[in-house]
């Protein structure tokens, strides 16, 4: 007797990969948009001077897209979720972090 209700492979591996690079993404506009508008931030984003506060920004986005990455996939591991509800969430937050590296539009965010 053949079974006609299988389940679709489990794709939680995958969404985690793709909500956690929208995350990281919109991670590094926050965190230049912040280096931009606090030289405080700035002080604390300068890692390497050569590059100054960019080299922070970079390397904390990266963290928090591996740090993402990492919980998600572990939460999800063998899940079966809504990929096309997860790919419109990651495509926005990685769309939002565009926007934020932006030059017209962190000037227009911060009043210049």
């Amino acid at each position: 007797m053949v079974d006609d209700q299988t389940q679709p492979p489990a794709n939680g591996s995958g969404a985690a990969s793709l909500l956690a690079a929208g995350i990281g993404g919109c991670a590094l506009g926050i965190l230049a948009l912040a280096g931009d508008a606090s030289p405080g931030i700035a002080r604390a984003l300068n890692v390497w001077n050569p590059t100054g506060p960019l080299s922070g920004v970079t390397d904390l986005a990266i963290i928090v897209w591996v740090l993402s990455w990492l919980a998600l996939s572990r939460l999800w591991a063998g899940r079966n979720l809504p990929l096309r509800r997860i790919s419109i969430i990651a495509a926005a937050l990685f769309l939002v972090g565009l926007l934020l590296t932006f030059p017209p539009f962190m000037d227009l965010l911060q009043g210049k």
